[in-house]
């Protein structure tokens, strides 16, 4: 296929995304108006110095960045029209379903209250369905690194003043500053778990597969986000491809927060021919440079991934979903209907 055919299938093939972030995924001129309301951040307000912003020297310099960021959403409409913004960017894409991570503790830091913080995110949610087609549920995570602080107010906040689209609870920040909390993570996991509540946990992005393992065996994981060092242990590989335990990959991420050297030595061609279980995600799009759509791209252009792959690749996300089993078969259909006969089988499960 041609490099505009190859564009024009992903264009129209439809996604969905189960690895991003709320506040990662503010439009450049989303995040100038909130920066130009707070004079007193350090976000600039200027196009010019929020791309030098986004340029991260590593991958603690991303965490700081993403908080100065976060800390510019102050009132429950900034949160609302974020989602609103995020959606109508997913449905150009051909986005029909999103499990949207977003870490409410700064928004609580601000002086919103739990149940204030859920209003607005539903409203975000009711607005993203009816106006542009996109359907919104939320993962609550909280930064491993302030997980004495974070980790129980959010399990409180998910268990107590939920919003209705809630499904899960998840841990980012810096992997390697985990340790000293882990007894809190472990409890938090456990509970939420208990709960009902799905466990997607990132593991493996910038620490080794122990990381990995830690979420495989106390922190209840369903999927793995990022797991990119997952193949420096051949009985973990050997592990996530017996059980097809789906790890969330986003490769222009891991590149741009320096996990990765370049896009020509990312794993995931790897982790494909060993037959992991792998969807393709965006992560923070806007200050990576990126939109899912891209990513796909990407895994065409860089990999060398046919139609027939990427097709699979976004059936994976629709399996790897929590979304109820209907509506699973009714977008498997619908991507079966783009790609056409001559699919390959899935990446990690059987044919579409």
């Amino acid at each position: 296929m041609s490099g505009i055919g190859i564009e024009s299938f992903i264009a129209r093939l439809p996604k969905v995304e189960l690895h991003v972030h709320l506040v990662g995924s503010a439009s450049a001129a989303s995040v100038l108006e909130l920066a130009r309301r707070h004079p007193e951040s350090p976000v600039p307000r200027t196009e010019e110095g929020l791309r030098e912003f986004y340029a991260f020297r590593d991958f603690p310099h991303f965490i700081a960045v993403y908080k100065a960021v976060s800390a510019l959403l102050t009132e429950p409409e900034d949160i609302a029209d974020l989602v609103r913004g995020v959606a109508r960017d997913l449905a150009v894409q051909q986005v029909r379903y999103v499990e949207m991570q977003v870490a409410p503790y700064p928004f609580r830091r601000a002086g919103m209250p739990p149940a204030v913080i859920s209003e607005a995110l539903d409203a975000g949610a009711r607005d993203a369905l009816s106006a542009c087609g996109v359907r919104i549920a939320y993962i609550f995570d909280f930064p491993g690194q302030t997980a004495d602080q974070d980790a129980v107010p959010t399990l409180e906040h998910a268990l107590t003043a939920p919003p209705q689209a809630l499904i899960g609870i998840g841990i980012g920040g810096i992997e390697a500053e985990r340790a000293p909390h882990t007894d809190v993570i472990r409890d938090v996991f456990g509970a939420a778990a208990a709960a009902g509540l799905h466990c997607v946990p990132h593991a493996g992005e910038t620490t080794g597969p122990e990381t990995v393992w830690e979420a495989i065996e106390f922190l209840h994981a369903e999927r793995i986000g990022h797991g990119i060092n997952s193949l420096a242990d051949p009985r973990l590989v050997a592990y996530l491809r017996e059980t097809q335990l789906p790890v969330d990959v986003s490769p222009t991420s891991n590149v741009c927060t320096r996990c990765v050297a370049s896009l020509g030595e990312h794993p995931l061609p790897r982790m494909l021919a060993e037959g992991l279980y792998v969807t393709l995600n965006s992560d923070d799009p806007p200050m990576f440079g990126t939109s899912l759509s891209n990513e796909y791209l990407v895994a065409a252009r860089v990999f060398g991934l046919s139609a027939a792959s990427l097709a699979a690749l976004a059936g994976n996300a629709v399996r790897a979903s929590f979304l109820e089993q209907d509506a699973k078969e009714e977008l498997i259909a619908e991507i079966a209907g783009v790609a056409g006969p001559a699919q390959e089988p899935g990446f990690g499960v059987g044919g579409m």
